[in-house]
């Protein structure tokens, strides 16, 4: 079993305080002892605030989003150097940029598989908020903002990418985002998709074929990747995700493969978790998919 490193990135990029950035917190009130992200960093000292978008990137508060992006990279590049395998827990998904970047300083070529309920190709034009929780995968591959992109470093190929899980092409595309169909090798398997296929071998395809090339992996999850009925726990809701064991299905052979060396959530929000229930159902879900338990998540 893999033994994570917890770092905790408190982060929320409406760029008001509360919602996500309480997130790490909340998550370490429903953490064990003997669980596997028995390790902890603490928190990175970063905050998003501003509610403006820049003029000239199209992004809400861009100095605190690269600041962030910056000491999460040198954050993830000293813990994998040393050794760690990183468990990033945020805040929104702007962390990943950051994340990806300090895990290629340690690796070089690192592999994405990203779960999210949104596709996230946005840039500081096409994005409906401005928010940078809109842009991540724009970002790594070098088509997003540009002081962002050059903040995050070398950028990460369409090859090396695949998007799990999620369901809003449709509406995405009535903003000028980009079809997925339009980037030359990235891979999607959409909501529809992995339970079509059945989500342990959509998980397995992956981690089998990243454990061949290029051999080390980083994970990604938003909770939105959920349906809404499973966990209102998030900001952006809506119907048709994945459910919890779909879920579990779906990370555990990517969290169990040896090419992993990093492991991000973001976009859970405990002000709507009042009674804590989606957070202990959320560790519950991570237990499981690493092969600390034994059963399926209520």
């Amino acid at each position: 079993m893999t033994v994570f490193t917890l770092l905790g990135v408190p982060i929320d990029s409406v760029g008001r305080a509360g919602g996500t950035e309480h997130g790490p917190a909340a998550f370490r009130n429903v953490t064990r002892d003997d669980d596997p992200w028995r390790t902890d960093a603490g928190d990175l000292d970063v905050r998003i605030r501003g509610e403006v978008r820049d003029p000239n990137s199209g992004v809400i508060a861009i100095d605190d989003v690269l600041h962030t992006t910056r000491l999460l990279a040198d954050a993830v590049a000293g813990l994998t150097a040393d050794g760690a395998v990183v468990f990033a827990m945020g805040g929104c998904c702007a962390m990943l940029p950051g994340a990806l970047a300090g895990a290629r300083r340690t690796f070089g070529r690192v592999a994405l598989a990203y779960l999210d309920g949104h596709l996230d190709i946005y840039d500081g034009r096409t994005s409906p908020t401005g928010e940078a929780a809109d842009m991540p995968i724009s970002v790594i591959l070098g088509r997003g903002p540009a002081a962002w992109v050059e903040v995050a470093g070398d950028t990460t190929q369409p090859a090396d990418v695949t998007l799990l899980g999620p369901r809003d092409l449709e509406d995405a595309l009535t903003y000028g985002h980009p079809h997925p169909d339009a980037i030359p090798g990235l891979t999607l398997v959409d909501a529809d998709g992995v339970r079509r296929d059945g989500a342990a071998l959509v998980g397995r395809k992956v981690a089998d074929r990243v454990g061949r090339d290029p051999g080390r992996l980083w994970v990604h999850l938003d909770v939105d990747v959920l349906d809404e009925a499973v966990f209102p726990a998030t900001d952006y809701l809506s119907p048709d995700g994945l459910d919890l064991m779909q879920l579990t299905d779906l990370l555990g052979p990517l969290l169990r493969s040896p090419a992993l060396v990093g492991f991000s959530v973001g976009c859970y929000n405990p002000d709507k978790d009042p009674d804590g229930s989606c957070g202990r159902a959320l560790a519950d879900v991570f237990r499981v998919a690493i092969g600390d338990s034994v059963g399926s998540p209520e």
